[in-house]
């Protein structure tokens, strides 16, 4: 089965990884839908970073594979993964702060390999086009001029997203994305994810249960390395297994 090609954009088989005979991830498979928000969630210490942590090349698999649209990942490097369309945010918003939200967004625009003159012009109406319409996009527009640093953390956040946004990754994957958040930032949030899986997949690690049921298309819950429940968030919340191991806490 898994040397055949799938539609899925994310598939996930068989993967093992080991930390000193410590298993993190065991035997794990999930498969991701064009244009869905998976999220993963679980107990600490449920294997849930690692699992980021290893599609995005950052952990070496000790076994199984990581398909995406096809190309085996566990064989790449961590910047071809991010070549081959995966963006990958962590828990702490890494922007820089003696930047502006434009400068942000515009140092994060993939540049080509060989820029000549007639091409620079171009290039740089199609930067600032982008620029417009991911600030609308996290709501950030008005605040172009504003300096890293003086945003609001839920800003910095959006800031970030916005940041994987302009390379245009076909799966982008969200570390607690609204930790900290205000609930109005909470919703916004919860808007933008639905905005961008328009056109990409997410993966998203939450803790917070009204927010994933919010946004989950489908939610995988992990225990030890593996896989206690999967399904819709109405579903696994009333999964007797999720409700002693998770929910129960």
């Amino acid at each position: 089965m898994s040397s055949s090609n799938t539609d899925f954009v994310l598939a996930v088989e068989g993967l093992t990884v080991s930390f000193d005979g410590f298993k993190a991830v065991n035997d794990l498979s999930f498969y991701v839908d064009k244009n869905e928000i998976r999220v993963i969630v679980g107990p600490n210490g449920a294997g849930k970073t690692t699992v980021l942590d290893l599609i995005c090349g950052r952990t070496k698999a000790t076994e199984g594979s990581i398909k995406f649209r096809n190309k085996e990942l566990t064989k790449m490097k961590e910047h071809q993964i991010v070549r081959a369309g995966v963006g990958r945010k962590f828990q702490t918003p890494s922007i820089y702060g003696d930047l502006t939200v434009f400068e942000n967004l515009e140092i994060s625009f993939p540049r080509g390999r060989s820029v000549f003159g007639a091409l620079t012009f171009k290039r740089d109406a199609e930067v600032l086009q982008r620029v417009d319409e991911i600030s609308r996009m996290i709501f950030l527009d008005e605040l172009l001029h504003t300096r890293g640093d003086l945003l609001s953390h839920g800003q910095k956040q959006w800031l970030e997203i916005g940041m994987l946004l302009i390379q245009d990754p076909e799966l982008l994957m969200l570390d607690e994305p609204v930790a900290g958040m205000s609930v109005s930032e909470r919703r916004k949030t919860a808007e933008l994810l639905r905005t961008i899986t328009k056109d990409r997949s997410v993966i998203v690690i939450e803790h917070d249960m009204q927010f994933v049921a919010e946004i989950a298309d489908k939610v995988t819950v992990l225990h030890q390395g593996k896989i206690l429940a999967e399904g819709t968030a109405e579903h696994v919340k009333q999964d007797p297994k999720v409700i002693e191991v998770y929910l129960g806490h």
